[in-house]
């Protein structure tokens, strides 16, 4: 990885979420451009109802071309249908197809309250990066990312 203080923070429905850390859905599409190189995890933060933190993965690889040629690449890995694909690409020109590998489910999800109890935490809109600060943060919520967040960027993270 490029940049070894940096992982991703991305927002998923919660269907997705549980897909991802099951294996079942191992690409996420998204309008704009993600450049993130491979070996960057992700923080899987699922939104309402869950609105928790509830696990991680690693980006294997990133696909930026027209929506049609992303669909075309990685249909069958996205959990999604042609009809859900096309509505949520309206309009856009670009999209980016993130292929995840290695997921992992926290055992215990971190809430958004505890999330917020240790600072000031947004869940992004669709991603956001975080740097060695806001992940000792997140791990100062959810004593259960911790061990996963140190597998992933060693001594970024507190014990």
């Amino acid at each position: 990885m490029s940049d070894p203080e940096r992982a991703m923070l991305l927002s998923v429905h919660p269907r997705f979420a549980t897909a991802i850390l099951a294996g079942s859905k191992t690409v996420e599409v998204r309008r704009q451009r993600v450049a993130a190189p491979p070996g960057t995890p992700v923080l899987l933060y699922a939104t309402a109802p869950t609105m928790a933190l509830v696990g991680m993965a690693r980006i294997a690889a990133v696909q930026v071309a027209s929506p049609k040629e992303v669909w075309s690449a990685h249909r069958t890995q996205t959990g999604i249908t042609r009809r859900e694909y096309d509505a949520y690409m309206s309009g856009a020109t670009q999209a980016s197809g993130l292929t995840l590998e290695a997921p992992v489910a926290f055992d215990e999800p971190v809430s958004l309250n505890a999330l917020r109890a240790t600072g000031t935490f947004h869940p992004p809109q669709s991603y956001r990066y975080m740097k060695s600060d806001d992940l000792r943060q997140v791990a100062e919520a959810g004593p259960v990312v911790v061990t996963a967040l140190r597998e992933a960027l060693g001594d970024l993270v507190p014990a």
